[in-house]
């Protein structure tokens, strides 16, 4: 099969605390838990978590090895940007705060004007936009 826009994307990364992260993308964002592993601890067993939209083309996987923790290492330009196409609900803002993430400026003002910056327990940053995204149009970012 070629690599084309049939192909499911993954986006993987390193979680310290896996349970704080479901309740963050699942109880905060609304995604569903689309599959988790616990390890037992052995050599190599990793914890996995897979969380999205059981309609979408793509999935998060957060991964956390028990015997051999990887620290996430985010950046301030390390985003997962959900585009809206329309303002942003507090009561989504106040969900999120209230299942670990923490409202924080943008690195980049752009997704300021446009959006909010969430941190979500492990430091990655989810912009919940106002703006609409198409890959199909010649001004594929456009909204109010």
């Amino acid at each position: 099969m070629p690599a084309d826009a049939t192909a499911h994307i993954r986006i993987a990364r390193p979680s310290l605390d896996l349970d704080a992260a479901a309740r963050f993308w699942t109880s905060g964002l609304g995604l569903s838990e689309l599959w988790r592993h616990r390890g037992d601890g052995a050599p190599g067993d990793h914890s996995l978590l897979m969380v999205g939209w059981p309609d979408a083309g793509w999935h998060l996987e957060l991964v956390h090895d028990p015997t051999a923790a990887v620290a996430p290492r985010p950046t301030p330009e390390d985003l997962l940007v959900v585009y809206l196409d329309g303002p942003v609900p507090d009561a989504l803002v106040a969900r999120l705060e209230q299942h670990g993430g923490r409202r924080v400026p943008a690195h980049n003002p752009y997704w300021d004007r446009w959006g909010v910056t969430v941190e979500d327990p492990d430091g990655y940053r989810l912009v919940l936009s106002t703006r609409r995204w198409s890959n199909t149009s010649d001004t594929p970012a456009t909204g109010s």
